[in-house]
């Protein structure tokens, strides 16, 4: 268990997650001047890839280096960023307390959920062991990095016929195993040029360099391959969620689940923002990011508004028991007294 050290009582905003869409916001709501918290419990999703792509700038950055660099901004701006897994949000009378796995709780105004997704993997001996390096998932996360070689795709739901039409971009030497799956008749299959392996699969298995070398199926027959893509499960990380009554819900894609939000972040629950993957599933480094830097912006302006109503109930509290006020009071009653 990791105890969080340092943390002040009261925040502005708490961002429930270190990944890009978090720290994205982070970074925009502390050049705001907000006093902002990011609890990161550093499971980062994409943690086995080389490299992150389609990031402007920072092309193949390493996922480790970018989220360092991103905490090291935020913490320029005066943001802290503390290791620490969220277990409850709930709701206290000036807006949320944050309770945390150490048993600290802490308390803020708003709150950001980044909390991202959780990839669940088919039960498929072998498949684990190349999971972010050659058995891929996203042909623009890692399309690029498996161009021209032997590539399968595993078939594990209503995405990977998708899967199938997107990889043959990258490669003409492309099979679809599908397994569990409906064999599909689909005429594109053929005329794109793609092999169809159906039966079940046993295993993947590696060369002596541990690399992936094919696909074995339940009759023995093996498949050379160089890489494999695979649809996986997308879970949403959202379940300290349930005090607010909030629960993830199928996505419309069947890819998985996700917690429904407006294009700007906002949840049904006031004061609560979502962005990343925990409510977009198909979002990319930069869309999460871009995804946070927007909520951030819209929760700021709600805070603005609520601070500019709490200063203009206070101002004409202020002018009400002024003692000008009163002296106008007084000779309004002497004056109606004749």
């Amino acid at each position: 268990m990791v105890v969080m050290t340092g943390v002040r009582e009261r925040y502005d905003v708490v961002v429930v997650g270190g990944g890009p869409a978090g720290l994205g916001g982070a970074l925009t709501l502390a050049r705001a001047r907000r006093s902002v918290l990011v609890v990161d419990a550093g499971e980062p999703r994409n943690a086995p890839a080389e490299g992150a792509h389609g990031v402007l700038g920072l092309e193949g950055i390493k996922p480790a280096e970018l989220l360092r660099r991103g905490r090291a901004e935020v913490r320029g701006y005066g943001g802290e960023v503390v290791a620490g897994e969220v277990l409850d949000v709930t709701r206290d009378r000036e807006g949320f307390a944050v309770a945390c796995a150490d048993g600290t709780t802490v308390r803020a105004r708003a709150v950001l959920v980044a909390s991202g997704l959780v990839d669940g993997l088919p039960e498929v001996p072998g498949l684990r062991e190349h999971w972010g390096g050659d058995v891929v998932h996203c042909p623009y996360c890692h399309g690029w990095e498996v161009r021209e070689r032997a590539i399968g795709v595993l078939g594990t739901g209503p995405m990977s016929l998708h899967q199938v039409k997107l990889f043959r971009q990258w490669t003409d030497d492309l099979v679809y195993f599908p397994d569990r799956q409906p064999v599909p008749e689909d005429e594109w299959i053929a005329a794109r040029g793609i092999r169809v392996v159906p039966g079940e699969v046993a295993g993947v298995e590696s060369d002596a360099e541990g690399r992936l070398s094919g696909v074995r199926m339940a009759d023995r027959t093996f498949v050379p391959r160089q890489a494999l893509a695979v649809a996986t499960r997308m879970e949403a990380r959202v379940g300290f969620l349930t005090g607010l009554g909030l629960a993830p819900v199928p996505h419309p894609s069947g890819m998985g689940t996700h917690l429904p939000a407006e294009p700007t972040g906002r949840t049904e629950v006031p004061g609560l923002w979502i962005a990343g993957n925990a409510s977009d599933l198909s979002a990319q480094v930069g869309a999460s990011a871009a995804a946070g830097v927007l909520a951030a912006a819209q929760l700021n302006m709600e805070l603005v508004e609520a601070d500019t109503e709490r200063a203009l109930t206070a101002h004409r509290a202020r002018q009400v028991f002024s003692p000008e006020s009163e002296a106008r009071v007084s000779v309004v009653v002497r004056g109606s007294e004749g």
